[in-house]
């Protein structure tokens, strides 16, 4: 899960430096977070709180096996779709920008995220960082997406100008082979047309002795 590491790091290291602020995380990850009302809370228990949370949620997709990440992947999508709440999106936006799982879908995590930042005022500290880094970071991986499909189209069309380049080659050398086979074939019958002439005046010229 090596390219998975580099996208958890950075969420946790914004986290970890957003909460500096709010007296540290404290306590231990817990497994759910707490439902909030949607308003803009400042209170820094509430952030290290809702904090602690999405931390738990990438920890928990990053480590998880294939089944434990599927379903958690599929409560969060239930969860943001019946109850719309900041956190319960933030959380499936979340989950769908993390790479290195079957539900990893940057295009949708960018949809997403973008609606979640056009409203910090329903953000805690903690969320706006992070969605603003996932953001960033889905922004990145879509351009780098999207410029190793170019090369590959540029890669896949000098492939087909090469090829097309030596079938027209190889054609005009059968061409040109075939019209000289044909100049050889007219030339060998205007010889043996020549040969027959004279042979048939050679034979009236000398007429047999009596």
């Amino acid at each position: 899960m090596k390219h998975r590491s580099g996208a958890v790091r950075l969420a946790l290291f914004t986290f970890l430096a957003s909460l500096g602020a709010c007296g540290g995380l404290g306590g231990s990850i817990i497994k759910s977070v707490p439902s909030k009302p949607e308003t803009a809370v400042s209170r820094p228990a509430a952030d290290a709180e809702a904090a602690r949370g999405y931390v738990a949620t990438l920890g928990e997709l990053h480590s998880g096996a294939p089944a434990a990440q599927a379903e958690a992947f599929q409560a969060a999508r239930v969860a943001a779709e019946s109850a719309p709440t900041t956190l319960n999106r933030l959380r499936y936006a979340l989950m769908l920008a993390l790479p290195g799982h079957a539900g990893s879908d940057p295009v949708a995590a960018r949809r997403q995220l973008s609606d979640l930042v056009a409203r910090p005022e329903l953000l805690l500290p903690s969320e706006r960082a992070l969605a603003s880094v996932l953001l960033a970071e889905v922004d990145e991986r879509l351009v780098l997406a999207a410029e190793n499909r170019r090369l590959q189209q540029e890669a896949a069309g000098r492939d087909k100008d090469r090829s097309a380049a030596l079938a027209k080659r190889l054609q005009t050398e059968l061409d040109e082979n075939a019209r000289l086979r044909r100049a050889v074939e007219d030339a060998q019958k205007k010889l043996d047309a020549v040969m027959e002439v004279e042979r048939s005046l050679t034979g009236r010229g000398n007429p047999p002795k009596p």
